[in-house]
């Protein structure tokens, strides 16, 4: 099956620029990206060294998963 590559997505590497739109429970959020579509969103810590406090309104760089385009992980916030 070959997914689609979405717009603004890098091939290696890098990730995808969005915004924080909603806090929920258990460190998910829910993220907008740049065509307005929103995906659900867990922060990717390297065994809870790394702590991000995030809010709505942050820009965050994600990386979507390959199995399920609605499903992302939070790779760093972005400096504005």
């Amino acid at each position: 099956m070959v997914v689609p590559v979405m717009a603004g997505e890098q091939k290696q590497g890098g990730g995808i620029r969005a915004k924080v739109v909603e806090a929920l429970p258990n460190d998910l959020f829910r993220v907008e990206l740049a065509d307005q579509s929103r995906v659900l969103a867990h922060v990717a810590s390297r065994r809870g060294l790394d702590f991000l406090r995030l809010l709505p309104g942050d820009e965050v760089q994600i990386q979507l998963s390959p199995s399920d385009r609605r499903r992302a992980r939070i790779v760093k916030r972005c400096e504005s």
